[in-house]
């Protein structure tokens, strides 16, 4: 029997027939990190905390932490956020 949530399973569904990432549908965080210098957010729910070593946004269910020297928060708009600096761990919690 399948236990998922009747609006998950729709998600699914969509993305396999328009042939999308579930991701995107479900408005999950999604994050590209460029070698350890620059790092892309997408689908974030805003900035919590901000400093210049570490950085914590929220994901929604999650909150992933940026930590890293010279942290600095380069663009932000309303979806994605572009994170530059020595970026040396992330965490979701």
């Amino acid at each position: 029997m399948d236990r998922k949530p009747r609006r998950s399973r729709f998600l699914e569904r969509t993305a396999e027939m328009f042939d999308l990432p579930a991701d995107a549908l479900a408005g999950l965080p999604k994050l590209e990190l460029v070698g350890d210098g620059e790092l892309r957010l997408e689908n974030h729910r805003g900035i919590l905390a901000y400093g210049r070593e570490e950085i914590h946004v929220s994901g929604g269910g999650w909150v992933i932490k940026i930590a890293g020297e010279g942290l600095e928060l380069r663009a932000m708009t309303g979806l994605e956020l572009l994170i530059t600096g020595k970026i040396t761990q992330i965490t979701l919690v």
